[in-house]
This record gives structure tokens, C-alpha cells and sequence, in this order.
């Protein structure tokens, strides 16, 4: 991720920004506020939040957060090991 010159980089604050646009419906905010959870940049990590997050934008179609969904099937981690869910999504 890239930052503005002269501003200090800071998931906390990305986080915050990210979940009014993912309460708006902004698909790319969803997510990003996944993947910040998934790994735990500046909020505690939650991978059941992380796969909710993906899951809002992967239903509507967005193909990072279904591949990131599928990921998160094919390891078990925040959801149950599904390999045919993996492969879906």
C-alpha cells in the first residue's frame, strides 16, 4: 500500500477509514478491512471477521475477495477446511 508523502503510515487509521466505506457498501474497503483482520494490521486479528468481510464482497462479484474467501476455505482459517467451497469461490 502506498502513502501520501509527509503522512505516517498507520493501519489503525486505514482501518477506521475502511470500515465506514465497508458499512456503505464499498467493495474494495470490504475488502481490505478483511485483509486487515485476516493478518491483524492494526486491528486484533479475527479470521471469522475477515471471512465476513470477503464473503459481503465476493457475493457481489469482486474477484480479490473471492480469491482471498477461497483461500481462507482451502486452510480452514476463520471458516471450516472446504476444499470444493476453495475452489468455488
Amino acid at each position: 500500500a502506498g502513502t501520501w508523502p509527509g503522512l505516517p503510515q498507520s493501519y489503525e487509521k486505514a482501518g477506521e477509514h475502511y470500515q465506514r466505506a465497508a458499512d456503505k457498501g464499498h467493495l474494495d474497503a470490504q475488502t481490505n478491512l478483511g485483509y486487515l483482520y485476516e493478518k491483524g494490521l492494526g486491528i486484533p486479528q479475527d479470521l471469522k471477521a475477515a471471512a465476513y468481510w470477503y464473503r459481503k464482497a465476493a457475493e457481489k462479484g469482486f474477484a480479490k475477495a473471492q480469491n482471498n474467501l477461497g483461500s481462507l476455505y482451502y486452510t480452514g482459517n476463520g471458516v471450516p477446511l472446504d476444499n470444493y467451497a476453495a475452489v468455488e469461490w
